[in-house]
């Protein structure tokens, strides 16, 4: 089984804190539970990283129970899987920073 570098953008590591926050106000123990889903699809991504083109060279991998897309690509010429952005799927992806 070939072996992948996994790299997060910093930027991720804001949404995941600004999703744990959120879920925080809205039930005690939420936002843990949300974290424990994001990185359980991060281990899933790093196992299998070969999902579905969405757009472009960008995969997009559901987070489990949350309506969040975890959008990364394949760099395989270095060996390395790329994790760019966390997205609530429920924002409107004009004002998204994906965009931007």
């Amino acid at each position: 089984m070939r072996s992948f570098i996994f790299k997060i953008q910093p930027r991720v590591y804001d949404e995941i804190q600004n999703g744990i926050t959120y879920y925080n106000t809205k039930q005690k123990g939420l936002g843990r539970k949300f974290h424990i889903a994001v990185k359980s699809s991060f281990e899933i991504i790093r196992e299998s990283p070969f999902y579905q083109v969405r757009y472009e060279n960008v995969r997009c991998f559901p987070v489990t129970k949350f309506p969040f897309m975890v959008h990364y690509i394949i760099d395989e010429s270095n060996n390395t899987i790329i994790v760019y952005a966390l997205i609530n799927t429920h924002l409107d992806p004009e004002t998204s920073y994906i965009n931007k």
